[in-house]
């Protein structure tokens, strides 16, 4: 549909009274210009067959769309009638409940939950192992790796990073110190080594040096990684024996803070069934770039290309990168103690975890790295200085 439609939006709430007409070509675009106008919630919006949909709870009146909760009205100037229904508020209660703590767990770099809300964490040093907790679990078991013998084995690994699930539930973890990407299927503790050479860090096509973050694709075919050192995204098929056939799809430039390069690239986070980016934190450049696989340059969506900074506009030292289905980004900030909420084309970040100052209470976290959301949307932290993993409950 092309119908040019003017919209207004009207957020009533204690600290935010934004109020603008946008111009949209293209109603697709509703829900761009709708979180383009309020940075005090996350509007979630869905294209259907009538084209787009608000998720809200919201009576017609008159044509004037009014939701009772956090008042949002919405005018349509030209008549057009889209049909509406509820108003997502994002919002996570901010005091956090441990689920899993140093008793158990040394050094937790990275989480990932599955379709049926399996947690996988992967406890870098002095264990080396990639754990496992079943839903409403208390004890995690594990399930590669052989706690506190690291080493370069199929059946060893050695600070394990980022780890990952494919569609048939094969795992996948970043090996760091091996340099290379291990892949466990159905279930083995033996892993085959996917991308890299075993042991042998490098900048070749073949190898890898620091991988931190991973992603799999919505077909299974390629394993994405962020290869901090390199300064590069590269990819490799996931059916690979050898982990020869390296493909660099974003960066590669060396390090840098231009739309060409990356700089230390950790968390990567990829949808390409609603997406053609690759979202990229820049943990050296304190920002997030999206790049669309392939292109030779990328562009910045989020803090200010190599400053670091403690304000709603900039970041310092992120690390994970999460988006929903509606493209709305979670960014875990190290060096902050945080993790930040930016609406879909919007650079001003809201603190849904986190105080900003480092800390052990419930409410704050110390050097966080990881972060992932169960079916419920419900919040976990990796908060790697606390040595455990802080849920935190959606509202």
């Amino acid at each position: 549909m092309s119908t040019e439609v003017d919209w207004q939006f009207q957020c009533s709430r204690t600290t935010c009274l934004p109020f603008a007409t946008v111009n949209v070509s293209n109603i697709e675009n509703c829900q761009v210009a709708c979180l383009a106008q309020v940075d005090c919630q996350a509007l979630t919006f869905f294209r259907s067959s009538f084209g787009c949909e608000l998720f809200a709870n919201i009576s017609n009146q008159n044509n004037n769309l009014t939701a009772n909760m956090d008042t949002v009205t919405m005018i349509a100037i030209d008549g057009t009638r889209i049909p509406l229904g509820t108003l997502s508020t994002y919002r996570w209660n901010t005091t956090g409940i441990t689920i899993l703590n140093s008793s158990q767990m040394t050094f937790i770099e990275d989480i990932y939950f599955d379709s049926n809300d399996t947690l996988y964490i992967s406890d870098e040093y002095n264990n080396h192992v990639v754990w496992k907790l079943l839903k409403n679990a208390t004890t995690a078991t594990i399930i590669a790796g052989q706690s506190g013998s690291p080493g370069s084995s199929a059946s060893q690994l050695c600070n394990p990073q980022g780890v990952y699930l494919d569609s048939k539930n094969n795992m996948y973890v970043a090996d760091y110190n091996n340099a290379r990407i291990q892949k466990y299927v159905n279930g083995s503790t033996v892993g085959i080594t996917i991308a890299g050479i075993n042991s042998s860090a490098g900048s070749a096509l073949n190898k890898l040096n620091v991988p931190r973050d991973i992603v799999i694709d919505s077909t299974d075919t390629y394993v994405y990684i962020a290869d901090y050192s390199n300064n590069r995204i590269i990819r490799f098929q996931t059916n690979s024996t050898t982990g020869t056939n390296g493909e660099v799809v974003a960066g590669g430039a060396g390090a840098g803070n231009t739309i060409t390069q990356l700089n230390q690239p950790w968390g990567i986070h990829y949808l390409p069934t609603i997406s053609n980016y690759l979202y990229i934190t820049n943990c050296g450049g304190h920002s997030v770039m999206r790049w669309i696989p392939g292109n030779s340059s990328g562009e910045f969506i989020a803090g200010t290309p190599g400053t670091a900074g403690s304000t709603a506009t900039t970041l310092s030292s992120p690390t994970a990168i999460k988006l929903d289905s509606y493209l709305n980004l979670f960014v875990v900030e190290y060096g902050n103690h945080r993790v930040q909420m930016f609406c879909q084309n919007n650079q001003t970040g809201i603190t849904i975890a986190g105080t900003g100052i480092s800390g052990s209470s419930a409410a704050q976290l110390n050097g966080p790295k990881g972060i992932a959301f169960d079916s419920s949307m419900n919040l976990y932290v990796a908060d790697t200085g606390n040595n455990r993993v802080q849920k935190f409950v959606k509202l």
